[in-house]
C-alpha cells in the first residue's frame, strides 16, 4: 500500500495544533508536529460569541500551519474544529477569517466524531488496543470520554467540561487560595456526579467484565504531566507514552502546581510557560476522576483526533 503524506490542523479551544504525517492505511508515521496556543475561546463562555481577537489569532496560526504543510510536501491540509467552534453563536467569523487568510475550508466536528476519532486515534498503539480502556481526552472547552476494547467502542459522549471552560467559570487568586481549589475541585465533582456517571457507569461495569479497564489520557494535560514528571523539556513520544502516573503521583503535581504563583509554574520543566494557567485545571480534571471514578493509574497517549483525521481523509 502507497504512502501518502497528510496534514490536519486542528481547530481547539485553547490552541491550534499541526500534524503532517505519512500514512499508509491505518499506520500514522508523525513527520512534523506543532502547537500554538491562540486561546480561541477566551471570553467566549458567557455569550458564546467568539471574539475578534482570538479569532484573528486562530486564523493567522492556520496560515503559518498551512504553509509548514505545504513546506513538507503534503496533500491540502484538512482543517477541523472542535468545542469552542460547534458551540459558538457566530462560527462562521471563525471559517470565513480562516478561509480569507488561506483559501482553506474548516470542517467543524461533531462531539460524537471527536470522541469517536480519538479512540481511533489512539487505538494505533498496538498495546493499548489489546486492553479495554476508558480513554479520556480533555480539551479546553470539552472532554471526550470512549469506553471501549481494540476498534469496539462501548460508550462514547463529549461533555461540556474543559480546562478553558473551567478557567472562564472560576476566578483565580495568584496562586490560586484552598477555597477557590475547593470550589473549582466540589464543582467538577458534582459534574461528574449527575452528568457523567449516570450514562458512563452501565458500559463501565460490563467493560470490567472483560478485564481491568485501564485509564488513558491524550491530550495537551497527560502529555504535560509525564514531561514534568521525567522533567523533559522536549518532546519525545516515545518517553512519554511510556509514562504511567499513579492517583498519588498526579495528587502530587496537583498540589504543587496549585501552590505556586504563575510567574514559578512557568519555570517548572517540561510545562510549556504559555499553559502555566491551564493546566491547574487539567490536573484538578485527572485527580478527581481517578478518585471518584476509583483509577490508581493513568496512562498517557500522544495520539488521538489528529491521528485519526489524517487515516479518514
Amino acid at each position: 500500500m502507497a504512502s501518502v503524506r497528510r496534514a490536519v490542523i486542528d481547530v481547539g479551544t485553547n490552541s491550534v495544533k499541526l500534524l503532517v504525517a505519512d500514512v499508509t492505511g491505518r499506520e500514522v508515521s508523525p513527520v512534523h508536529e506543532e502547537s500554538r496556543q491562540t486561546r480561541l475561546g477566551r471570553g467566549f463562555y458567557e455569550t458564546h460569541r467568539l471574539q475578534p481577537e482570538p479569532i484573528a489569532r486562530t486564523a493567522e496560526a492556520v496560515w503559518e500551519f498551512s504553509e509548514i504543510a505545504r513546506e513538507k510536501n503534503s496533500t491540502t491540509p484538512r482543517v477541523i474544529a472542535t468545542s469552542a467552534a460547534r458551540d459558538a453563536v457566530n462560527p462562521r467569523d471563525l471559517t470565513d477569517s480562516i478561509f480569507r487568510a488561506c483559501g482553506l475550508k474548516t470542517e467543524i466536528i461533531t462531539g460524537a466524531r471527536e470522541a469517536d476519532w480519538a479512540f481511533q486515534g489512539v487505538a494505533t498503539d498496538a498495546e493499548l488496543a489489546k486492553h479495554p480502556l476508558l480513554l479520556l481526552d480533555v480539551g479546553g472547552g470539552s472532554t471526550e470520554f470512549i469506553l471501549g476494547h481494540g476498534q469496539k467502542k462501548s460508550f462514547t459522549h463529549s461533555f461540556p467540561l474543559g480546562t478553558v471552560r473551567l478557567m472562564e467559570k472560576f476566578s483565580f487568586s495568584d496562586p490560586p487560595t484552598r477555597g477557590e481549589f475547593a470550589k473549582c475541585r466540589d464543582w467538577v465533582r458534582s459534574f461528574f456526579d449527575t452528568e457523567v456517571w449516570p450514562l458512563l457507569e452501565p458500559a463501565l461495569e460490563l467493560e470490567k467484565k472483560r478485564g481491568e479497564v485501564r485509564l488513558v489520557g491524550t491530550g495537551g494535560t497527560t502529555s504535560i504531566l509525564a514531561k514534568i514528571e521525567k522533567k523533559m523539556d522536549r518532546f519525545d513520544r516515545e518517553k512519554i507514552e511510556s509514562a504511567l502516573l499513579t492517583l498519588d503521583q498526579v495528587r502530587a503535581h496537583r498540589k504543587k502546581l496549585w501552590r505556586l504563583p504563575l510567574a514559578e509554574r512557568k519555570e517548572i520543566p517540561g510545562l510549556p510557560k504559555l499553559r502555566a494557567d491551564v493546566i491547574l485545571t487539567g490536573v484538578l480534571i485527572y485527580e478527581a476522576l481517578m478518585e471518584d471514578f476509583d483509577f490508581s493509574e493513568l496512562r498517557v497517549s500522544t495520539r488521538g483526533l489528529r491521528f485519526a483525521a489524517v487515516m479518514n481523509e
